[in-house]
Order: structure tokens, then C-alpha cells, then sequence
């Protein structure tokens, strides 16, 4: 098996959209069971400086989303950030894992040692192709989804490593 630049990627973003989902599953089983609202888990924070658990996850996919499109040569779009319910933000997940899904895998894959700039906040970071993959765009992913798990966890969902890694 060829690794690519789309292989490496959409085989580690589609496991770490899988776990999250199912996270969200036995989120929501776990607060019909206990009587708790959604938005008590979505708002969820492990910290006052952290995001809530809803943002780790629009944060995730936008990453994702972003990063691969750019590494395609197209201009990312833009969601809203308004999901407040596990419904909505499991449709969230769905909707960039179907972006992903109808990205150009040649042109993602094309020229891997070739520069990349993409903007971030008020400057641009440029670096080679297969690095802004390995170094941010994975990266970051991984970090907003434990983020999201971990808000979970913390608010007493019962989560392991398992359902992370969707296994």
C-alpha cells in the first residue's frame, strides 16, 4: 500500500470523527438516562479558559476541513458555529466528513515538498506540504477531539479508550 498525503488523512480524520461520534452517542444515552440536558455537556469546560465541549468539537472539524481543502488548492468554506444539541453537532461531524469526502485526493496529494502558506489569526504560516499534514493539521485534531472527550469524561460520562479510537 502507497502512503499519500490523503491516505495518511482521511484515514486518521474518518477514525477520529468515528470515536467522536460515538462519544456523543453515549453522551446523549447518558444524559436521557440521568435527566440532563444537552447543552449541560455541549457548554461543558475543563477548565475557565478552555473551550466548551461543543467549540473542541467545531474547532475539530473545522481543522480538518480547512487544512485539507487548502491542501487541495480550494478556498475553505465557513460554518456557522451555532450547534448547541449532540444532534446537531454529530450533523456538524457529518457535514465535514462529506467535504472531506468530495476533495480532490490528486490534488491534496500533489507536490507534498512544495511550500503551503495558510493564514493563522493576523499572520501566515508557511511550511512544506506533508508538514502542515503531519505537524498542524493532524495535530490539531487530535488535541480538540481528546479535548471534547475529555470534557465528557469529566462530566461523567463513562468514556474509554475504546470509544476514542472508535474500536
Amino acid at each position: 500500500m502507497q502512503y499519500t498525503t490523503s491516505s495518511v488523512a482521511t484515514a486518521a480524520i474518518d477514525q477520529m470523527f468515528r470515536g467522536l461520534q460515538g462519544c456523543l452517542d453515549k453522551a446523549a444515552a447518558h444524559g436521557k438516562s440521568t435527566g440532563v440536558e444537552d447543552s449541560v455537556y455541549t457548554s461543558w469546560r475543563l477548565a475557565p479558559d478552555m473551550f466548551t465541549m461543543a467549540r473542541q468539537v467545531q474547532i475539530a472539524c473545522d481543522i480538518a476541513v480547512r487544512g485539507l481543502t487548502r491542501l487541495s488548492g480550494a478556498e475553505p468554506p465557513s460554518f456557522p458555529d451555532t450547534e448547541t444539541t449532540f444532534a446537531q453537532l454529530k450533523e456538524r461531524i457529518a457535514k465535514a466528513h462529506a467535504h472531506i469526502k468530495d476533495l480532490d485526493r490528486a490534488k491534496i496529494d500533489a507536490n507534498p515538498d512544495a511550500d503551503i502558506t495558510v493564514p493563522m489569526r493576523d499572520q501566515a504560516m508557511t511550511m512544506k506540504r506533508h508538514q502542515f499534514l503531519q505537524n498542524f493539521i493532524l495535530p490539531n485534531v487530535y488535541f480538540h477531539v481528546t479535548a471534547a472527550y475529555l470534557n465528557l469524561r469529566n462530566a461523567g460520562v463513562s468514556l474509554g479508550k475504546s470509544d476514542f479510537l472508535a474500536r
